[in-house]
């Protein structure tokens, strides 16, 4: 009883929010059901356009912080390091203003040397950045719950260390390599702050576009929108928990 109390009151406000992106009204009085909002939605060029950045976005920084996340953490499983694991919790505690404002100062620094403007290079490398972690973690939880006899065999048997991992390894990683990557993308799609401090003219993202609309006020459009987003990424989150677990 208190757990369903608990979890009413933390989806209270998105289930209001669904509710009412279905209202013919602009305002918060009901009018009647209609999908007015949503096409609307999907009508306008610039959420679609920004919802196609954030796509893009996240799908290549997934793709890298997947690939080099997984190598990291198959790394820290090989040869345990402390001062390594440690600096992983750190990125993860640390505001995202503050690592917005790090990012920041640091490509420019960087893209001045090499003539280059912030842009869209500069938002996917920033979501590498702070999606790796996320893969190392879960990738990590993945490979303690494998015994490591089972490289040792195969190697034992003649395959080399390459061979052992791709065949051995890889195949009982998968699940967890799964699960890191919807995590990662959905990280990725949803980030605002640190996406606005690093973005150029040309790479505004569907969070920055939604919070420029909302902040002109009341748009019936922002609730459909949300709504797409919300059961999106929720679905996302259930696939990565049941291929964790798997």
């Amino acid at each position: 009883m208190y757990a369903a109390g608990v979890l009413l009151f933390l989806h209270l406000p998105l289930m209001v929010l669904g509710v009412f992106s279905f209202n013919e009204s602009r305002f918060t009085v009901w009018e009647g059901w209609s999908l007015r909002w949503y096409r609307a939605a999907f009508g306008d060029g610039q959420l679609m356009e920004a919802a196609a950045n954030s796509l893009l976005i996240g799908g290549m920084a997934t793709v890298v912080a997947t690939v080099v996340g997984t190598l990291c953490a198959y790394g820290l499983w090989k040869r345990a390091s402390r001062w390594m694991s440690t600096s992983l919790s750190l990125s993860l505690v640390t505001p995202e203003i503050v690592m917005g404002i790090a990012l920041l100062a640091f490509f420019q620094w960087v893209f001045r040397y090499l003539g280059v403007r912030l842009g869209m290079h500069a938002v996917i490398l920033a979501h590498v950045m702070f999606c790796l972690a996320y893969v190392v973690i879960v990738v990590l939880a993945r490979l303690r719950t494998m015994d490591r006899a089972l490289e040792e065999a195969a190697l034992d048997l003649g395959a080399t260390e390459w061979q052992a991992f791709r065949r051995v390894t890889l195949p009982a990683l998968a699940p967890g390599i799964g699960a890191a990557a919807l995590l990662a993308f959905t990280i990725s799609f949803d980030d605002y702050v640190i996406t606005s401090l690093v973005a150029g003219v040309d790479s505004e993202t569907l969070p920055m576009v939604l919070y420029a609309i909302a902040r002109r006020g009341a748009n019936p459009v922002v609730n459909a929108i949300s709504t797409v987003i919300v059961f999106g990424l929720g679905a996302l989150i259930l696939v990565a928990e049941r291929l964790r677990e798997a």
